[in-house]
């Protein structure tokens, strides 16, 4: 009688499957969550201790406490330093806590031992830019749009704060030079209506947003000026001339200064920026390879 192609004398003998239904999932997700935790705690207290750290070399008096330079640099070691061992630990904690891959190829734990260290530091990574979210968008983000917004607007408050308002001779420097206007050698008769004062103000205020101080305008005030200093019209136009220049003058110098500001808000961010790639990228590998050691080590001692 044949025998049917079906029989199980016709199969051949299968090797039983090398499959541990313990080992059905390659990670063990309650390792690389303790592993983040790890990470992310220890950030956390490094960072706080960090900031302790600068603000205490930081003195509110002249020629004392650490240079900003010294601060700066102090900085990015400091995150680069707390990066690394964050990193560091929670890549061994998620490799040395993983369960036991048996039946696995050699080359497969140390791909997963690698796999979990770098979701370790990924988890970890992420939580502490949630929690500190407020100081990174400061940090990164704050100090070039402060640095922008007053170079932007340097010249407008310094223009319609400080010259259109009825002030004083000692309040401010542009008010200075509109109460130097109506200065005078000889005896002063009669007293500057403070009214007066302030039309010189706003006519100036005025020019100064235009760009230019036009004849009309020059020779109004220069008016006003011969009248109450007794100088000579050719004289007091010059002097109203002069004196807008020193005030334009001042007010492209602060607008200058606050450009470079901005400048070098945006240059040191940017280096910043930078240098926390380099560390998050070395933080990434450091936690991959912690891991990879730590299950090693794990599976040695069991």
């Amino acid at each position: 009688m044949a025998t049917s192609i079906l029989s199980p004398q016709t199969l051949p003998e299968l090797a039983p499957l090398d499959v541990d239904a313990r080992n059905a999932n390659g990670i063990s997700w309650a390792a690389v969550l303790a592993g983040a935790a790890g990470a992310a705690a220890l950030s956390l207290i490094l960072v706080i201790l960090g900031f302790g750290l600068g603000l205490s070399s930081i003195s509110p008096w002249a020629n004392t406490g650490a240079s900003a330079g010294t601060i700066g640099t102090s900085t990015i070691l400091w995150l680069t330093f707390t990066q690394l061992a964050a990193s560091g630990l929670g890549g061994y904690l998620a490799g040395r806590l993983r369960a036991r891959w048996t039946h696995v190829h050699a080359d497969e734990v140390y791909f997963r031992d690698t796999a979990h260290g770098f979701l370790a530091w990924a988890i970890a990574s992420l939580a502490t830019a949630a929690f500190l979210s407020t100081a990174v968008t400061a940090a990164l983000g704050g100090s070039i749009r402060a640095g922008a917004a007053v170079a932007q607007t340097t010249v407008q408050a310094t223009a319609t704060s400080a010259i259109s308002r009825n002030s004083s001779a000692g309040s401010d420097a542009v008010g200075y030079y509109v109460d130097s206007l109506f200065r005078s050698e000889a005896p002063v008769v009669t007293q500057l209506d403070p009214a007066t004062r302030v039309e010189v103000a706003k006519v100036l205020a005025n020019d100064i947003r235009q760009g230019e101080l036009p004849n009309d305008d020059k020779r109004y005030i220069g008016q006003l000026v011969a009248r109450q200093t007794s100088l000579s019209q050719a004289d007091a136009e010059k002097r109203v001339a002069d004196t807008y220049t020193r005030v334009t003058n001042l007010i492209s110098a602060a607008e200058t200064h606050a450009r470079e500001a901005a400048d070098k808000t945006r240059k040191a961010t940017a280096y910043a920026a930078l240098w926390m790639f380099v560390a998050l990228l070395a933080g990434a590998f450091l936690a991959s390879l912690m891991a990879l050691f730590g299950g090693r080590l794990r599976d040695k001692l069991q």
